[in-house]
């Protein structure tokens, strides 16, 4: 009978009617397979919707990728775009999130509310600026405008200023930080600009002035964009309900970053759902001189009852090797949400701890090294030396130079552009050769009373000679340029038996009281004229060293390079502050020097100390597959009158087996 069907009357099948209807989507039914493309945390940060979330995106883990993934996630749930609101600290990241969400789903996305604060800000605050008083057609005042008008406003106040009064620049900046930290004025002065607290009433004076200033005139700046949304939010409540039930998803880029405002704006734009996700990393908060709160990204689960946290610890960027050093140094935080980051990537190769005599010798290895890795075929512009501040790496800039090795520097003036030292090298070309015109005409204008128009006129008369004679000098200027001609021609005759380091000296102490006066941060700047005078000391004849550091700096051409060709190679020097939220195959951090990494002045702070160490663990997490720590033990601070010579604190007693030790002290 083989497969027949038999049937009788009992039997008979019967045959179901099927009406046929489109299937309605359901959850499961998603264009994206996030559960191939995600790992199971991240999958978990983009599948958990309501409610306040706190994202904790270890460095290398993919936070990017997760907040992409999440807006396309909640497009395909039903969420509409425009009431998704998505906030950055950059307008090129929020332009790369949605697009690369409008890849991974469809060009809803773009529809997306996104950008940075003070962008999402102005939108709105020209949108309802009839609530604050203000015309919708404001003017935003960039920083030159601004100093411009706080100038303005000293002149008429206190025509007669004070010996010791701050600059525009710096007035702004104490108004800045004031309102960016919600901290009185007085009290941003007492705690970062004490050498003004003698004239604290007039900077106050001059605030109040600039306000109303911009009020009258309906102008902004950028601070009062974040300022006025809040305002505007916590006096309007029915506007802050509509917008919040606008916003009913925001999330928040590298929430570690934000200021107390910024945090203040997002809680009352939640006020009505609380659908928040907060994404960043504790470990990286590194922006406090911005005005950056690390308490918003600890408190977050306070200031939002019941608080989801996720952590994405697995890495894409480094090896296992250099997270087990990072991992060390982090676990030593004071206050922090702990985690361990792991990777897949595997390698024999270890971090190391080098050793070095002196700053010429850290230099002369970490160019020696960069020529190895170039025959590992690493190329050069995958290769990144680190800083904890922009001169530390003067030293290697030199090195670099005579060996012909291109490099680019950010996060700081390169050593001929700042300024004070641009002065003091001034002086020394005009010691060695008196016919150097653009010199002289420098450091003439450096003088009190000293224009532009004087200095033709008696350009003539010292020309080519530091003892000229007197007579032909206009009278009422002699007392200024008299006593400056002296002392550069004593010194030209003490260049053959002087050391270069004592007559680099001799000229800062002139210049000191020039510095102190031309200058509001002349305490910082000092620093940088004590490490000129320490690599003075590494050489013998004053010329050698002038020309040295007279050496047209590769870079500067490798930039113009790189404007026509962007295949150009050159190796990357950075501060670490700059260097954050990128990487390279290979990272040189110099200079870890206990007192220099952390410094010195962070020593009687926890807060300050604790920083220092998230600025190691961001250094040494920008390392895929190598990363050299080196530090000088003769390295002498003016400031202290000591040498430094112990390796960061943040690096002892770390095991052998997750951090090497080199000594090429005796190389």
């Amino acid at each position: 009978m083989g497969n027949e069907i038999v049937t009788t009357e009992e039997n008979k099948p019967t045959r179901k009617k099927y009406v046929l209807k489109k299937r309605e989507a359901t959850k499961t039914d998603y264009k994206v397979n996030y559960e191939t493309d995600l790992n199971q945390a991240q999958l978990d940060a983009v599948t958990s919707k309501e409610g306040p979330i706190l994202v904790i995106a270890g460095a290398g883990s993919g936070k990017t990728k997760t907040l992409t993934y999440r807006v396309a996630r909640l497009i395909e749930d039903g969420i509409k775009p425009e009431n998704i609101l998505l906030l950055t600290f950059t307008k090129k990241a929020a332009t790369e999130m949605l697009s690369r969400a409008t890849i991974v789903l469809d060009d809803r996305c773009e529809k997306v509310a996104g950008g940075t604060f003070h962008s999402f800000a102005n939108i709105i605050l020209r949108k309802y600026s009839n609530l604050l008083k203000l015309k919708n057609n404001f003017t935003i005042l960039d920083k030159t405008d601004c100093e411009d008008i706080i100038n303005h406003i000293t002149g008429q106040l206190y025509p007669k200023k004070e010996k010791r009064f701050p600059k525009k620049s710096t007035i702004l900046e104490i108004y800045s930080k004031s309102v960016n930290k919600e901290t009185p004025t007085k009290q941003i002065i007492e705690d970062e600009f004490p050498q003004f607290a003698h004239c604290e009433d007039k900077i106050i004076e001059i605030h109040k002035a600039y306000v109303a200033y911009k009020r009258e005139n309906s102008v902004l700046d950028y601070d009062d964009l974040l300022l006025y949304i809040k305002l505007l939010l916590e006096n309007n409540e029915n506007l802050r309900k509509t917008l919040s039930n606008q916003y009913q998803y925001i999330m928040v880029d590298e929430y570690q970053d934000t200021n107390t405002l910024q945090a203040d704006v997002i809680k009352l734009l939640a006020s009505e759902h609380n659908n928040i996700m907060a994404v960043g990393d504790d470990a990286q908060s590194i922006y406090s001189f911005r005005g950056a709160n690390y308490r918003n990204i600890l408190d977050f689960p306070k200031l939002f009852d019941g608080t989801k946290i996720i952590k994405l610890e697995q890495n894409y960027r480094s090896t296992q090797n250099i997270l087990n050093l990072t991992n060390t140094i982090i676990s030593r935080a004071k206050e922090k949400f702990a985690k361990n980051l792991f990777s897949e990537i595997q390698s024999p190769v270890m971090p190391a701890l080098i050793c070095a005599k002196d700053t010429q010798m850290e230099a002369d290895f970490i160019c020696q090294r960069i020529l190895e890795l170039l025959d590992e075929d690493i190329s050069l512009s995958d290769i990144c030396v680190l800083t904890r501040n922009a001169r530390m790496s003067y030293s290697l800039e030199i090195e670099l130079s005579k060996r012909a090795i291109p490099f680019q520097k950010f996060g700081g003036p390169k050593f001929m552009e700042t300024a004070h030292i641009k002065d003091v090298v001034a002086h020394l070309r005009v010691i060695i050769n008196p016919d150097d015109v653009i010199s002289l005409n420098r450091i003439l204008l450096l003088l009190k009373g000293i224009g532009a128009a004087t200095v033709n006129n008696i350009m003539p008369v010292i020309k080519g000679q530091l003892n000229p004679d007197v007579k032909l000098l206009p009278s009422n200027k002699t007392t200024s340029i008299v006593p400056m001609l002296k002392t550069l021609d004593k010194l030209r005759n003490f260049i053959a038996t002087k050391k270069p380091s004592d007559i680099v000296e001799e000229v800062i102490n002139y210049y000191l009281p020039i510095l102190k006066d031309k200058y509001d941060d002349f305490n910082k700047r000092e620093k940088d004229l004590d490490h000129f005078q320490y690599l003075a000391g590494q050489y013998s004849n004053l010329e050698d060293f002038i020309s040295d550091i007279a050496l047209e700096p590769p870079d500067a051409s490798v930039e113009e390079m790189y404007k026509r060709n962007s295949d150009d190679e050159a190796l990357t020097i950075s501060t670490i502050h700059s260097a954050k939220g990128l990487e390279w195959d290979s990272v040189f951090i110099i200079g870890a020097v206990d007192g220099r990494f952390p410094s010195a002045y962070s020593f009687n702070s926890e807060e300050e100390m604790d920083e220092e160490l998230r600025l190691m663990y961001v250094a040494t997490t920008r390392a895929k597959n190598n990363l050299y720590i080196t530090y000088p033990v003769d390295m002498y601070d003016y400031s202290m009158n000591m040498v430094l010579s112990k390796p960061s604190r943040f690096l002892d007693n770390i095991p052998d087996d997750i951090l090497e030790l080199w000594d090429i002290t005796e190389g």
